[in-house]
């Protein structure tokens, strides 16, 4: 079986991060979304809002290509993570150059840590490449619009959250 881990935050979880999601689970058996627990970060959304928003997302994917799709937190090492999950693939998104360079040294650590679990990186669409989580929460927080980032759901939840 196939298992592959995409881990972040999803604070709050973006098209971006759903065009990664439905492009990933053509490629695995079991898809484990790891929703890191970050304190230092100060999400928005609490863990339990996360998790929800993620499995309502990405229901309709799991059925479209019958990956199974599973929601994990985690507040460990990325590697121990992949090992709790039973996953030897770990998926990172790509936007930019800058995005590249941090995940580079990410990949060069963790294969130095453990060489058995490989590392895929996917674009993310040209229409979903300048979406991060941190804009949209500042666009919402500042009255914009943010519906051609996040779907209806998460807007509705983001803009009652600011409120």
């Amino acid at each position: 079986m196939r298992i592959a881990l995409y881990p972040g935050t999803f604070d709050p979880i973006t098209l971006g991060h759903l065009d990664i999601i439905q492009r990933a689970s053509i490629l695995v058996d079991r898809l484990v979304i790891g929703v890191a627990i970050n304190r230092d970060k100060g999400p928005l959304f609490d863990l339990e809002e996360r998790v929800a928003m993620i499995q309502t997302e990405c229901a309709a994917f799991s059925k479209e290509t019958k990956t199974e799709i599973i929601v994990h937190p985690f507040e460990n090492l990325l590697l121990d993570c992949a090992h709790d999950v039973g996953a030897n693939l770990i998926v990172r998104g790509l936007r930019a150059v800058s995005d590249f360079e941090y995940e580079f040294q990410m990949v060069g650590m963790n294969r130095a840590m453990d060489s058995s679990i490989e590392t895929v990186f996917l674009m993310a669409e040209a229409r979903h490449q300048a979406i991060a989580s941190k804009l949209v929460k500042e666009i919402a927080r500042l009255g914009g619009d943010v519906s051609k980032f996040v779907t209806p759901a998460v807007k509705d939840a983001l803009l009652a959250r600011l409120r």
